[in-house]
């Protein structure tokens, strides 16, 4: 496929998209300003003095043709995505649980012998890939120093970003694969045809690609604005999937929404003709398409997204008059959207608990002087209320807190505020 020609222009280290990332189309109409957000993991040491930081406007436009819905800014990967990157995916149990379900899943969909190659774009510390590596061939690709972790767990690992370069060092070295997986990663790379087409390269005949995306139809549904931030460049809907695969000869086969993430759609495709098209395609497509093919759901998303953000400053303005403390619980990359775009501060939420061993312990949130500390300062404090920032997790995560002690109450911020007892 010939390459994307002046899909954006260049501004510093960021590029601001004129046409869609996906089709070219230059008729791309505003959905959503969050404002000017910091990178998520732009996390500062606590104590450092504020100084001049980067922020980048995160803005959501919506593609009248193939029905992408995308940022309008092209953030340098090197920024959002640097070596000492922080995420390591294996310390979530939700993500553990849904790679050891695809995993076999897999094999139910595709007939795998122990010779085939797996490979794992966006590997991080091969969460996926361990599920793979006792009865298959196994090869991960990552960008951050964190692929060490893998490589240290017996899976081989190449630290670098995906590109076609990439693509064809590994294809004479190790051969075509069987699976490609690109979880949480997909709508994260720029010039998707460009990755795609090296995907093929790389692709067995036979073989076939696994995505796993943010979900728009999960995004609209429960307002979840704070997944936007500049990690995300594509919130995929399985519309626009199907027209970014088709374009390439790729047919999907299966399709299924998962809980990750506060919501994700898992996407199978293989070359067109090669394996049986499930029903599961039909029926996405169909529950999807009142809400994603309409512009006037998106324009609701956004009066929805505004009206939540003033409930949640209602709330924790009736909290503070009261003089009673609030607490964040978890810092994931949503949380930095949140806090910033809600406006909150540390006057606000006194602090951010993690769980023991995270590398964010001892670092402010992004755009911020809210310290992220060691969990156990919870239990010790007792704050009169706790700030679920992992709200699409809040049914798990609460009762697990009030175990270990915790005597407040929770405030669960999305998609409408509301006070957990």
């Amino acid at each position: 496929m010939e390459k994307s020609k002046n899909l954006a222009f260049q501004t510093g280290s960021s590029i601001v998209v004129e046409k869609c990332q996906v089709c070219d189309n230059p008729n791309l109409e505003p959905v959503l300003f969050l404002g000017y957000l910091p990178p998520v993991n732009a996390l500062n040491p606590v104590g450092e003095r504020p100084h001049e930081q980067p922020s980048y406007p995160a803005q959501l436009l919506y593609c009248l043709k193939c029905h992408l819905v995308q940022l309008g800014l092209i953030v340098d990967p090197k920024i959002l995505f640097p070596f000492s990157y922080p995420y390591t995916s294996s310390t979530t149990k939700i993500l553990r649980d849904n790679f050891a379900e695809l995993y076999r899943e897999c094999n139910t969909i595709v007939d795998l012998t122990r010779d085939d190659l797996i490979i794992d774009i966006g590997s991080n510390d091969g969460n996926l890939l361990s599920n793979f590596k006792d009865n298959h061939r196994v090869l991960g690709i990552t960008p951050e120093e964190i692929g060490k972790i893998a490589t240290a767990r017996g899976i081989p690992t190449i630290i670098n970003y995906f590109t076609r370069d990439v693509a064809l060092k590994v294809n004479s070295e190790y051969g075509k694969a069987k699976i490609i997986t690109a979880t949480n990663v997909f709508a994260h790379i720029e010039n998707i045809n460009d990755i795609v087409d090296s995907i093929l390269e790389l692709l067995a005949e036979d073989g076939m690609f696994i995505s796993e995306s943010h979900y728009l139809l999960s995004l609209i549904e429960t307002l979840q604005y704070d997944t936007i931030y500049h990690e995300h460049l594509r919130y995929y809907s399985l519309h626009s999937l199907q027209y970014l695969l088709e374009m390439h000869g790729l047919e999907i086969i299966h399709a299924k929404k998962i809980p990750t993430h506060g919501g994700s759609i898992r996407v199978y495709a293989a070359r067109k003709g090669k394996y049986p098209v499930k029903s599961t395609v039909a029926v996405l497509l169909e529950e999807e398409k009142n809400t994603v093919l309409d512009k006037k759901n998106l324009l609701e998303f956004k009066k929805d997204v505004v009206i939540s953000k003033l409930k949640l400053h209602s709330l924790l303005l009736d909290i503070k008059k009261k003089g009673w403390r609030i607490y964040g619980i978890g810092a994931p990359s949503r949380a930095s959207t949140l806090i910033n775009y809600v406006g909150i501060d540390d006057g606000i939420v006194d602090y951010v608990m993690e769980i023991k061993g995270s590398h964010k312990i001892d670092k402010y949130i992004p755009g911020t002087l809210i310290p992220v500390v060691e969990e156990s300062r919870l239990f010790e404090d007792q704050p009169e209320y706790a700030l679920l920032f992992s709200w699409h997790i809040a049914d798990e995560l609460a009762p697990k807190l009030r175990e270990k002690g915790f005597k407040g109450k929770f405030i669960v911020p999305l998609p409408q505020p509301r006070i957990l007892e």
